[in-house]
């Protein structure tokens, strides 16, 4: 049955838009209205937080949404986008729900021309089909399978997302949101007690703001609006729009033909099945028109002949000379129907009151932001080495290093930029092996920390793409918290030579994380079994070790014949501690054997401090030295030292392993921490009571052994395995997640708008001249 907008619904749809006040609406929706609200309230906090997750696709998406129910002009808005795009030598694509039809259940439907089944797809997709020829329009229910129908048969650049602000599950690059200036929130409540979707704070999740029909309210009302939307987005852009007529056209019961333009005070009768019908009609009455009378049918309503019928009445009885009707609606009429009356169209468009600062915006926001985040001063290195790789391919993308834990030294040596404020706690690390250890840290401020660094992650939300962690699983759910998409993992801390990942840990893994990479073939086999999206693709360890740029064009090793030794005093605080350990050990390994000494000095250490509690050791021109014993101190990258050395006697984590891993034989101490090490390192490093006696001893047995001292060299490189993971994860975020075609199309977008202003602005002066 037809239900014209009059009665009970019209009384309704003034009330919620809070043109009228009743109070049986208010006592009978306002306890919907917040059941609603809660709802909405938890559905955000979910996949804002990670608990429900959104996916990256693997082409740009420009959304067009809002917080109303409809009527804010985001076809015509969607319609403008697309044309600048072509207009720039760009293919556009559009993915929409299809409002109107009948797409519950089903597959993806592609659409071009204007040729579709208007039951299954709806008005406003073949609306949109028709005014943009060759621009495939993809109408799904289900967003992200639309996009994949348009990835793969729609050869396009970039995607614009029709009404997709509420639609989480879709990560976008860029969220506009338009607000109609005539009725901007309702009567300020939830559905169903007014058009509210969701409060207006959540405009804060929109990268730019639009406020459409900006012509059809008074200057005052609209900078109060402007104002009252700069409340809830104080750092965003705030724009304004309107509609525009670009020609008129007649239905002829079949299609539309261009029409002559009305005269100033012609009598007509308008009807529409649209959001906001009183904005149609104020936009029809501010050409001139005489409106003698308006039906108001519910939007994308099917009108039947009768429909036509009694709207031809409706015009002979008061007399108008045409009825008048939005493109939309076209879509809704009965086709062959000729009642012999005519129906004309204003056919519109988008036209933006800051069109060059409004693109340049969105082009700004287009650009490709990354944060590679990292737990550990070796998991700083790898994610170091990433970045430095990504870079090569997208050096305009805006590239962020956000270290869990310590100070980022290596990020701040290579000039990139740390997002939070660092820590370094005494632990070196968040949760480390002991209990008292995590007393020091949570009374050196860890939990404030940890705060801070949430904190840091919500405002980067919405802002960047997927995070690309290094580090273990408790790294990819302090991403995953703060972002809400699933995180990369390049899994560092975890092997099946350290008993492997927990079963909660492979739950988090296969439900939580895009892809793990992992550091050995074995542990990929093992998560896989877990349905984990695992792969190995080599060790990132070893990519430390293998990475040109750690050589150094000099040979950092005394020039003396005998054995070299590496000493390592580790990365973290006990480092100040354990350096006289190592020493003590290096003058009883002199004494026995002549042997090189160089100590490496991890980034994380101040060398002023450390040097300060050598007492009984004299330092000079770089040297440590005590009786015969010398020990020249660098600073140079560990696989640099590890090149040339006979063994190392270390107390590091991933530099013991780069080591190991280039055929080092290890000797360290036995505690804890090491013993984890050890199960992974296997026959290729030794652990020893914290004695410098024993330590020098055993390091002399295995230098004057040659066939032990092969089978350790052997062990630590079977077990660290070989390099080529960094290279892989590059390529993967590149091309599989569509980094390097984001990058790509926003230096083209930047550079090609940039040339077509300046185009306009030498045509303008030109005409100014003439």
């Amino acid at each position: 049955m037809v239900i014209k907008m009059k009665g009970f619904l019209n009384k309704y749809l003034e009330y919620t838009r809070g043109r009228a006040k009743n109070f049986l609406f208010g006592l009978i929706f306002t306890p919907l209205g917040y059941i609603y609200s809660l709802g909405v309230v938890f559905r955000n906090f979910s996949f804002d937080h990670g608990f429900r997750s959104s996916h990256e696709p693997p082409l740009p998406v420009i959304s067009v949404g809002n917080i109303t129910m409809g009527g804010t002009n985001k076809t015509p808005f969607v319609e403008m986008l697309a044309r600048k795009f072509m207009g720039l030598g760009l293919r556009p694509g559009i993915i929409t729900r299809g409002y109107g039809g009948k797409q519950k259940g089903k597959a993806p439907v592609l659409i071009m021309n204007g040729k579709g089944d208007r039951n299954e797809v709806g008005d406003e997709s073949l609306l949109l089909s028709s005014r943009l020829p060759g621009v495939p329009v993809s109408v799904s229910l289900d967003r992200l399978a639309a996009l994949e129908k348009l990835s793969s048969e729609g050869n396009v650049d970039i995607v614009i997302s029709d009404d997709t602000f509420q639609h989480r599950r879709m990560v976008r690059d860029a969220d506009v949101v338009l607000v109609d200036a005539t009725c901007p929130f309702g009567n300020g409540k939830l559905f169903p007690a007014g058009i509210l979707r969701e409060s207006p704070e959540n405009l804060k999740r929109a990268h730019i703001l639009v406020i459409t029909k900006a012509d059809q309210v008074k200057a005052e009302k609209l900078d109060a609006l402007i104002e009252e939307v700069r409340k809830y987005v104080p750092d965003k852009p705030i724009f304004t729009s309107r509609l525009a007529l670009e020609k008129w056209k007649r239905w002829d019961g079949s299609r539309l033909i261009d029409a002559e333009p009305l005269t100033s005070g012609t009598p007509v009768v308008i009807f529409s099945a649209i959001g906001n019908p009183p904005s149609f009609r104020s936009f029809v009455e501010k050409m001139g028109l005489d409106v003698r009378g308006e039906l108001r049918f519910r939007d994308h309503h099917l009108y039947s002949g009768k429909d036509l019928i009694d709207i031809k009445n409706y015009c002979g009885a008061l007399g108008a000379k045409a009825a008048i009707c939005t493109e939309k609606d076209v879509y809704n009429l009965p086709g062959g129907f000729d009642m012999g009356f005519p129906i004309l169209i204003p056919s519109v468009v988008t036209a933006m009151g800051e069109e060059r600062s409004f693109f340049e915006s969105l082009v700004e926001t287009l650009r490709p932001k990354i944060v590679v985040s990292s737990n550990g001063h070796g998991e700083d290195s790898m994610a170091c080495m990433l970045i430095e790789r990504i870079k090569k391919d997208l050096p305009e993308a805006k590239i962020y290093a956000f270290p869990l834990v310590g100070k980022g030294k290596p990020f701040q040596d290579s000039g990139i930029e740390i997002y939070p404020p660092p820590l370094d706690t005494p632990s070196g690390g968040v949760i480390k092996y002991s209990f008292l250890e995590l007393l020091r840290d949570i009374r050196a401020g860890l939990l404030g920390h940890v705060k801070r660094q949430l904190d840091a992650w919500g405002r980067l939300r919405g802002k960047i793409r997927t995070p690309l962690c290094v580090g273990d699983v408790y790294l990819l759910l302090h991403a995953l918290y703060g972002q809400g998409i699933p995180p990369m993992l390049l899994a560092t801390a975890k092997t099946v030579y350290l008993r492997g990942h927990f079963f909660i840990e492979k739950l988090i893994l296969k439900k939580k994380s895009r892809i793990v990479w992992t550091r050995d073939e074995h542990t990929a086999r093992e998560l896989k079994k877990s349905s984990v999206n695992a792969v190995y693709s080599g060790n990132p360890i070893m990519d430390l070790a293998s990475d040109n740029n750690n050589w150094t064009l000099e040979d950092p090793w005394p020039k003396a014949e005998g054995y070299r030794v590496l000493l390592l005093p580790g990365s973290r605080q006990n480092a100040y501690r354990d350096v006289r350990l190592l020493l003590n050990a290096a003058e009883l390994i002199r004494e026995q054997v002549r042997a090189n000494f160089l100590m490496v000095i991890a980034p994380s250490i101040e060398w002023d401090r450390m040097a300060s509690s050598l007492d009984g050791y004299s330092l000079e021109n770089g040297f440590v030295k005590k009786g015969e014993m010398e020990v020249l101190v660098s600073f140079c990258p560990v696989p640099a030292a590890a090149r040339r050395a006979d063994i190392l006697l270390g107390l590091g984590g991933t530099a013991n392993q780069v080591c190991a891993g280039l055929g080092v034989p290890v000797v360290s101490v036995d505690d804890k921490g090491k013993r984890v090490q050890k199960r992974l390192l296997g026959e290729a490093e030794v652990l020893l009571k914290r004695d410098p006696k024993t330590l020098a001893y055993e390091t002399i047995s295995i230098l004057r052994d040659s066939e032990r001292y092969e089978a350790m060299s052997s062990a630590g490189k079977l077990r660290m395995g070989k390099p080529g993971a960094i290279e892989e994860i590059s390529r993967y975020v590149l091309f599989e997640l569509g980094w390097k075609h984001r990058h790509d199309l926003y230096c083209a977008l930047r550079s090609r708008f940039h040339g077509y202003h300046e185009t306009l602005e030498k045509k303008e002066v030109k005409s100014g001249v003439e």
